[in-house]
């Protein structure tokens, strides 16, 4: 053990030597093992008052905001460490739209380090895109986000249970109600499987939930007895 650990000290030195870390955001050395410096890390927004059942940004911590007190969400908890703001929106965005794939591996490297002590799951879904949106993008950032997650958790990840059955509008530019009528009975589980009682859904970005609740529905129905979502950044936006 000590050998392999001198090796990976080794390889590390190395690779900074040929590759030295950059901060995406400001240009300056990256630190502690990713392209982001500590300045510009301490900046990113975290989660830490909030609903927990839904995530939403919050003045103090409570269990049950008041739109999960009039309607409870159709899952059991959210785990969402980061709020929608800047800079992490900007390194979303490079991500999701921009395919810059370095900082897709930053935003799961914020996600692993904020990691907080949640009930652990049987399985990571990540939200499924449409094929035409997948062909279309060439990637999906949600498992791509979450795939060196449930590597660091020694979970399964699996992506061909949940399906998008038909393509939906891009969510940023509606609002809540209509968010709900763009996705509703818009995803299917599998139902030739035999199912986890415990699952986590994973999306990018947690806007109102519309997507997370059709998908927590769709595994409701598959016979899956707890569903959390588990989502990387939570904008401050009702459900509505």
């Amino acid at each position: 053990m000590e050998a392999l650990g001198w090796w990976r000290k080794a390889t590390d030195a190395v690779q900074g030597f040929v590759l030295p870390l950059r901060c995406l955001l400001c240009g300056g050395p990256g630190t502690d093992g990713i392209d982001l410096c500590r300045a510009c890390a301490a900046e990113v927004p975290r989660n830490r008052s909030c609903c927990a059942r839904c995530a939403l940004p919050l003045a103090a911590p409570a269990a049950l905001c008041g739109q999960c007190q009039r309607r409870p969400p159709p899952w059991d908890a959210a785990c969402v460490p980061f709020r929608y703001a800047w800079p992490l929106d900007r390194l979303e965005s490079r991500f999701k739209f921009g395919a810059d794939l370095a900082a897709g591996r930053v935003l799961s490297a914020l996600w692993l380090r904020e990691m907080p002590d949640v009930a652990r799951p049987q399985l990571i879904l990540p939200v499924p895109l449409h094929r035409s949106r997948l062909r279309q993008r060439g990637y999906n950032q949600a498992r791509e986000l979450a795939r060196p997650l449930a590597g660091a958790l020694a979970l399964p990840l699996r992506h061909d249970l949940l399906e998008r059955t038909r393509p939906t509008h891009a969510q940023t530019e509606l609002d809540a109600i209509a968010r709900r009528r763009n996705v509703r009975a818009a995803f299917v589980a599998r139902a030739d499987v035999t199912w986890p009682a415990h699952v986590a859904l994973f999306d990018d970005v947690m806007t109102t939930g519309a997507t997370l609740a059709e998908c927590a529905r769709a595994l409701r129905q598959a016979g899956v007895q707890r569903v959390d979502v588990w989502a990387l950044a939570r904008a401050p936006f009702l459900r509505g």
